[in-house]
């Protein structure tokens, strides 16, 4: 789809009301493919490529949190969606939660994964954030080191991204994620995404649209399903905990063993949770 002059590329499959995937950083819709199988009876299948990621155009653009909204909700303002259920990961929560927020009428329900979201984001200082996570976001921020680690080294398709699934990735599957990213500029994006990360009170819009989706999500009534791994990465299991005394319409679910990419991990414990949820949402 022409998308502000550029292509985005998106799965689009099946009839009935819009079941929404939103993958983050640094991956794509392919994230979803062993998950939206089992729920091919169930809805209108829709997984977009962020703009700069997958098979979507990468555009000389900042790639900051405000450049990858405008490009989704043109996108969305396009496809025109109606009682939409969000399935979102990663900084894909971001773009979908903040959507959802500013749109609530056209919202049905969401599913949340390794979401970016409190108790963990919007950190109030690196004290507050985890140790490692903390040590990592300072690095990325040196304008020397985190440029060598992302784009010159290629450390988040080389090491962050098979480092964050249990079972060992094979050669096919992490081809398919190099993809986008064979030269150092095209990892441009996946080296702004990190820097998106609030912290301190910055950068100042992603701290404003992770606090006040934290806020909407505790007063929506809209039906959400948690779900959540061990260990964990951005959810660890006592953050289920958090939300479950906090949001009205919540119901927890507990995958198995993962880190942050869960789907790698877990599709078949993800797909199942969703379907017997959502069937039961319809009734």
């Amino acid at each position: 789809m022409d998308i502000l002059g550029s292509k985005m590329a998106y799965i689009d499959v099946g009839e009935g009301d819009p079941i929404l995937f939103l993958h983050g950083e640094p991956t794509s819709s392919y994230l979803w493919r062993n998950i939206m199988p089992h729920l091919e009876s169930q809805g209108r299948l829709i997984a977009p490529d962020n703009i700069g990621f997958g098979k979507s155009d990468q555009p000389e653009l900042n790639y900051t949190f405000e450049d990858h909204y405008l490009y989704f909700d043109a996108f969305m303002k396009k496809m025109d969606l109606q009682n939409i259920t969000l399935v979102v990961h990663d900084w894909g929560s971001g773009l979908g939660l903040h959507y959802a927020r500013l749109n609530e009428s056209r919202i049905k329900a969401i599913v949340t994964m390794e979401a970016l979201m409190a108790p963990l984001l919007p950190a109030k200082s690196y004290e507050d954030y985890p140790h490692k996570k903390a040590e990592f976001s300072k690095m990325v921020l040196d304008p020397i080191k985190g440029h060598k680690l992302i784009i010159e080294d290629n450390w988040f398709l080389e090491v962050a991204l098979p480092g964050a699934i249990v079972r060992p990735l094979d050669k096919a599957t992490h081809e398919e994620y190099l993809k986008p990213f064979p030269t150092e500029k095209s990892r441009i994006q996946v080296y702004q995404w990190p820097l998106e990360i609030p912290i301190g009170g910055e950068p100042a819009v992603t701290t404003k649209v992770i606090s006040d989706y934290n806020t909407w999500l505790e007063n929506t009534d809209i039906p959400w399903l948690y779900l959540y791994a061990t260990p964990g990465s951005q959810k660890p299991p006592e953050a289920a905990d958090y939300w479950e005394t906090r949001a009205k319409n919540i119901q927890i679910s507990y995958i198995g063993e993962g880190i942050h990419y869960v789907q790698e991990d877990n599709p078949y414990a993800i797909g199942r949770a969703i379907y017997d949820w959502y069937r039961r949402i319809n009734k």
